[in-house]
C-alpha cells in the first residue's frame, strides 16, 4: 500500500465510533487524511472512540444511517471523495432480538449512503464492509468464495446479504458510467484491543478477568475465521486506494485468515488464557439459543492473486497484540501510543 496516497484526501467513514471505526480513524489520521465521521454515540461505556483520543482527531457527525436526510447534510459540507461504509447494527444475537432495526440499519442505511454518494457526486472510491456471514452457509470444510450464492440465515447476515445485493444494484444502475469505483469487503471475525460490545468472545474475556469471574464460552466448538482488527483494516485501505487508481480492481473481496487460523471458539479462549497469564482459566456452559453457524472459513485466493496480498499476523500473534492493549487498559496506560506501536509494526512487515 501507499501509504502517501490517504495524505490530504478528504475521507467519509461512516461507524466511525465503533470497534473497527475508531481503529481505522486512528489509521487514517496518521496517514495525514482529512477524516469526516457519521455515526451514533459510541454504543459503550468505556469505548475506544473515546479513550484512546480519536474523538479528537476527527471531524463527527452524530446522527443515524437511517436519516438520510441529515446524511444529505454532512455530505453537502464534507464533499468526500472516499467513502468507507461501516455503519451498521453488528451482532448476529441482537438482529434476533430486533429484527425489523437490523434490517432498517444494514439495509436501508447502505441504501441512504449509496443515494447520497449518486446525488452529490464528486465520490470516486466506496467500499461496503459486509461480513463472511453474507453466505448461504452450508457448514462445510471448503471456503467459500465471491462467487459463491448469497443468503445469510439470520436477520444479521441476511441483512448485510440484502446489503451486497443493494450495492450492486446501484452500481450496476448508477455509478458504473460514472467513473465511481464501488467494491464490498467480506471479513470474519475480528479480535483486537478497544471491543467492548457485549456477545463477543475477548470483551467476554476480560469482562471477566475484571469482575474476577470465571471465562464462560457458550460454543466452543464454533470454528471461526479469527484476525486481528489490522488485517481487514489494512485490505480495505488497499482497496480503495488501487480502485480509485484503477476502476478495473473494483468488485467484491474476501477478507480472512489462512485455514491455520481458522480455529474454534474454545482454542480461541484457551489461547487467550495462556498468554493472559496469571492462572485464568475457562469454563464451557452451554446456552440455549438462536442458531448461529458452527463452521464458516473463507478462500481469499482472489484478494491474493488481485493484490499480492497475504495475512500478516497469526492468530497467536493476534491474541497477543490483543491481550496488550487490554492490559495497557487496565493499568490505566497510553492507549493512543499502544495503538500507533500496534500500527507501525503492523504497516512495516
Amino acid at each position: 500500500m501507499n501509504t502517501s496516497f490517504f495524505r490530504n484526501k478528504r475521507v467519509l467513514v461512516t461507524g466511525h465510533t465503533g470497534f473497527k471505526g475508531s481503529w481505522l480513524s486512528k489509521i487514517l489520521v496518521n496517514l495525514d487524511a482529512e477524516v469526516t465521521g457519521y455515526s451514533l454515540e459510541p454504543a459503550t461505556d468505556p469505548n475506544l472512540f473515546a479513550i484512546s483520543g480519536i474523538q479528537d482527531k476527527v471531524k463527527s457527525n452524530f446522527g443515524d444511517i437511517r436519516d438520510l436526510k441529515r446524511l444529505q447534510e454532512v455530505f453537502e459540507e464534507s464533499r468526500p471523495e472516499i467513502v468507507f461504509h461501516l455503519a451498521a447494527q453488528p451482532i448476529v444475537r441482537e438482529g434476533y432480538k430486533n429484527p425489523v432495526y437490523t434490517y432498517e440499519t444494514n439495509v436501508i442505511g447502505t441504501a441512504n449512503i449509496l443515494e447520497c454518494i449518486r446525488l452529490f457526486g464528486g465520490v470516486r472510491s466506496f467500499l461496503n464492509v459486509t461480513t463472511d456471514k453474507v453466505y448461504k452457509n452450508k457448514e462445510w470444510e471448503w471456503g467459500y468464495r465471491e462467487n459463491d450464492p448469497l443468503d445469510g440465515f439470520d436477520p444479521y447476515s441476511n441483512s448485510k446479504s440484502c446489503s451486497e445485493l443493494v450495492t450492486e444494484s446501484y452500481k450496476n444502475s448508477f455509478f458504473n458510467e460514472k467513473n465511481v469505483a464501488v467494491s464490498t469487503a467480506r471479513a470474519g471475525n475480528v479480535i483486537g484491543g478497544g471491543d467492548f460490545a457485549t456477545d463477543r468472545i475477548i470483551p467476554d474475556c476480560v469482562r471477566s478477568i475484571e469482575s474476577q469471574t470465571p471465562i464462560t464460552v457458550r460454543n466452543p466448538h464454533s470454528i471461526r475465521p479469527y484476525q486481528h482488527v489490522l488485517e481487514p483494516l489494512f485490505v480495505y485501505l488497499l482497496i480503495v486506494e488501487k480502485q480509485y487508481e484503477n476502476i478495473e480492481f473494483s468488485g467484491c473481496y474476501n477478507v480472512g485468515p489462512d485455514d491455520r487460523d481458522c480455529i474454534s471458539t474454545g482454542k480461541l479462549v484457551e489461547l487467550f488464557c495462556e498468554k493472559w497469564g496469571d492462572g485464568v482459566s475457562w469454563v464451557s456452559r452451554p446456552v440455549e439459543g438462536p442458531h448461529e453457524a458452527n463452521f464458516l472459513k473463507l478462500d481469499c485466493s482472489k484478494l491474493k492473486s488481485k493484490f499480492y496480498w497475504e495475512p500478516k499476523w497469526s492468530v497467536d500473534i493476534a491474541v497477543e497484540k490483543t491481550i496488550e492493549w487490554y492490559k495497557t487498559y487496565l493499568v490505566n496506560g497510553e492507549l493512543s501510543e499502544i495503538m500507533d506501536k500496534q500500527i507501525n509494526e503492523f504497516f512495516s512487515l
